[in-house]
């Protein structure tokens, strides 16, 4: 009899958690399909260089010569570089899950956009991990083989944490979602994270499974710091006048990618960089809450409108 009781509490649990707006959007029809043009361009002869060129001419510009190409493909770096690929994606089903799970979200939220081509390519430029060019979406598996990997020796600690596969739907949703939001022209502290704080809203949707510190690009105990901390953050940003201010130098401080944000107090080692964009979010989030917007009209909205209507307000 317990354990008929028990069956029948983890049936009611599970149907519980079951969230029937994810469901429907499960069940969104994506036509997916990854070509590993990294597998092909690693794995190929200079012999193979002209069928290349004509199955992927988009990947072969005209300005570079050939001798290049050939250059490339006898390099031995290469042949390592296919295994080390290999080493981390010889399963690629779950990556392919990913993928089709993000762009069934931004079918379902933006229902005009169409399914992109996907090519699985390789970087020199680790700051290019996904591109949106087009119809076609670019990811780059060479900075995604896992945080500790001997590539990314000298690449600051901040940057490695987001080089592992669980970073590639978050990062198509970053991209996707900066695509979406207009470049601010508020120079105001407010305005620039009221603008990234769309940005990450979006993104929120788009990969509500994702763990939210990946979301953020955060660790999770960076995630915890923030979150605790938030009330303080922002007595700070009231207290120093900084929401209106138009001060470049916040940018460093609060918004872009650092190892940590600048308040010029002992605490600072312990704060995620870029903390202004988690506000921002916030702020967002809960102007989302507190007004029947559409997501298409919240993209529209100025900063100040977004601000003081909001409700914004922290718990301390």
């Amino acid at each position: 009899m317990k354990k008929i009781l028990v069956l029948c509490l983890l049936i009611v649990v599970g149907c519980a958690k079951e969230n029937p707006l994810e469901k429907e959007i499960a069940a969104i029809p994506i036509d997916l399909s990854i070509s590993r043009f990294d597998q092909v361009f690693l794995g190929a002869a200079p012999s193979d260089l002209p069928q290349l060129k004509e199955t992927y001419p988009m990947f072969f510009p005209r300005t570079i010569p050939d001798s290049t190409w050939v250059y490339t493909m006898r390099d031995p770096l290469q042949k390592e570089l296919k295994e080390e690929i290999d080493l981390v994606f010889e399963d690629f089903s779950s990556v392919h899950l990913d993928v089709k799970s993000v762009l069934q979200h931004i079918k379902y939220y933006f229902p005009e956009y169409n399914t992109p081509k996907i090519f699985t390519v390789t970087t020199e430029d680790y700051r290019k991990k996904v591109i949106l060019y087009q119809d076609m979406i670019l990811i780059a598996l060479n900075t995604y083989l896992g945080v500790d990997h001997k590539y990314y020796e000298g690449i600051q600690k901040f940057i490695v944490n987001g080089f592992k596969k669980e970073m590639i739907p978050v990062d198509i949703a970053n991209q996707f979602a900066y695509s979406q939001v207009s470049p601010t022209r508020d120079r105001t502290f407010l305005g620039k994270i009221i603008f990234h704080g769309k940005v990450q809203y979006i993104k929120s949707l788009l990969v509500p499974n994702a763990l939210k510190g990946l979301q953020y690009g955060y660790t999770e105990d960076q995630l915890i710091w923030a979150k605790d901390n938030e009330a303080e953050i922002w007595t700070y940003f009231i207290e120093k006048e900084l929401l209106f201010s138009t001060d470049s130098k916040l940018d460093n401080r609060f918004i872009n990618m650092a190892p940590f944000s600048k308040f010029y107090l002992e605490l600072d080692n312990d704060s995620p960089g870029g903390i202004g964009c988690y506000i921002g979010h916030q702020i967002v989030a809960s102007y989302m809450k507190n007004n029947d917007v559409s997501l298409q009209e919240l993209l529209s909205k100025s900063a100040e409108e977004i601000y003081n209507n909001s409700k914004y307000k922290p718990r301390k």
